[in-house]
């Protein structure tokens, strides 16, 4: 009997933040799948829990998803781990191929009965790598699953003590690593994630439409920075930052 694929979303850095069925899910699998965005990692490593012969340790150290599962769950280290290559490249074809393999040996451990756990930052439907590898794995009628995490603009926004829509607000969720500049004119709130690479980028075209926002750079981590205005944000910040532009208010109604 084949083993199921689940995809683990562990929340946005605190590991309180995780829930308690992802917990759960962890501790019953029999493998954890960690993703590699080093380009070290070319092909998939498979290895056991104890081994003498150890994958290069900055991978797992590295590994944002890994670490906030064992602040929850410190017995994850004592299960056996596959490394996925999952690199931050735009080369379509080759991510393409690197992507059939992950989810190749990926299948190899199915085909045992092991379930494996992808571990992925906040919700595994939104923006996650863990999706490549389970799309594969669905079309191919392997078993899968996903377990929701609390996303990192809902965590941001709560860190911010502010809500992200009401009443009829729109709500629109832009990825910053992309051309923005049409979202920006979407009404109600905007939700800019992963815009650490191309701030300087982000802050003209805010300044440029008039347009104010609040940040949050590594929501929940210990190195977590908040900034609450565009003035304020640096045009160098981390991958994981991400802005929340909402509608101006004038007299006390927003418009």
């Amino acid at each position: 009997m084949s083993g199921t694929f689940t995809g683990v979303g562990v929340g946005p850095g605190d590991p309180e933040l995780m829930t308690l069925k992802a917990v759960r899910m962890i501790e019953a699998c029999s493998v954890i799948a960690v993703p590699v965005s080093d380009s070290t990692l070319e092909e998939p490593v498979y290895e056991h829990a104890g081994s003498a012969v150890q994958t290069d340790p900055s991978y797992l150290e590295r590994c944002v998803a890994y670490q906030i599962a064992a602040g929850a769950l410190p017995e994850i280290s004592g299960k056996d781990r596959i490394y996925l290559p999952m690199p931050m490249i735009r080369d379509k074809e080759r991510l393409r191929a690197i992507h059939d393999r992950d989810a190749e040996e990926v299948a190899r451990l199915l085909d045992q009965g092991k379930n494996v756990a992808f571990l992925t930052l906040g919700d595994p439907t939104v923006y996650s790598t863990c999706m490549y590898v389970h799309k594969r794995l669905k079309q191919e009628g392997y078993a899968t699953q996903l377990v929701p995490g609390i996303p990192s603009f809902c965590a941001a926004a709560a860190r911010m003590d502010l809500s992200l829509a009401e009443n009829r607000q729109q709500l629109h969720i832009l990825p910053a690593s992309y051309d923005i500049r049409e979202g920006l004119h979407l009404p109600g709130t905007k939700v800019l994630m992963k815009a650490g690479r191309k701030m300087a980028d982000v802050k003209r075209l805010l300044e440029e439409n008039g347009l104010d926002a609040v940040m949050v750079e590594n929501c929940g981590m210990e190195n977590e920075r908040v900034y609450f205005g565009v003035q304020e944000i640096p045009e160098q910040a981390g991958y994981y930052s991400l802005l929340i532009i909402r509608e101006k208010q004038t007299g006390g109604k927003t418009i």
